[in-house]
């Protein structure tokens, strides 16, 4: 079985000033999982809090094949010993998409982590952006409804860059 967690927090422009940055802060934190899980190959957690809605966080559980995967913006290939985990292009408008990226691999156990953040529009028309910030964990195997709450992962991918200008974020390296 393979568990992926994503939390998404959403915002406008409107709300990129300090007093909006602490309303959203700490909302992009791992959450307890549903229980009880889906008994499939994979298990997506869908977690969206939005700024539209005051923040409410709304809960999504999906199951199905690997490529169920896919509804996340990720992409997994699994074997006996591992799963590998790639992040697909999507269509954010910074940073620009490229092709997909490899974030990790995992042994049976494994839970990596992914964070990210991106600057979307509607369409190549539209005038508003918004702007997410992504939390994905991964598991290689059932696990605790709390882990990613409380466990440590053993991949790190960081990719979060700096959305408003100014000088780029640094990245942590991952093993």
């Amino acid at each position: 079985m393979i568990v992926i967690q994503r939390v998404r927090v959403r915002w406008t422009a409107a709300a990129r000033g300090a007093p909006a940055a602490n309303a959203r802060r700490g909302l992009d934190q791992a959450v307890a999982l549903p229980r009880p899980l889906p008994e499939t190959d994979v298990v997506i957690h869908e977690v969206l809090t939005d700024e539209a809605v005051n923040y409410e966080r709304c809960d999504l559980v999906l199951a199905g094949g690997v490529e169920q995967a896919r509804d996340v913006g990720l992409w997994l290939c699994r074997d006996e010993a591992t799963v590998t985990v790639d992040r697909l292009p999507g269509s954010a408008a910074y940073p620009r998409p490229y092709a997909s990226t490899r974030l990790f691999a995992l042994t049976p156990g494994q839970v990596g982590r992914y964070r990210a953040n991106f600057r979307f529009t509607g369409c190549a028309c539209a005038p508003s952006w918004y702007y997410e910030d992504w939390l994905v964990h991964v598991s290689y195997g059932q696990v605790t409804h709390d882990r990613f709450v409380r466990g440590q992962p053993n991949r790190d991918a960081d990719h979060r860059v700096h959305l408003y200008g100014g000088t780029g974020r640094r990245s942590r390296p991952h093993p």
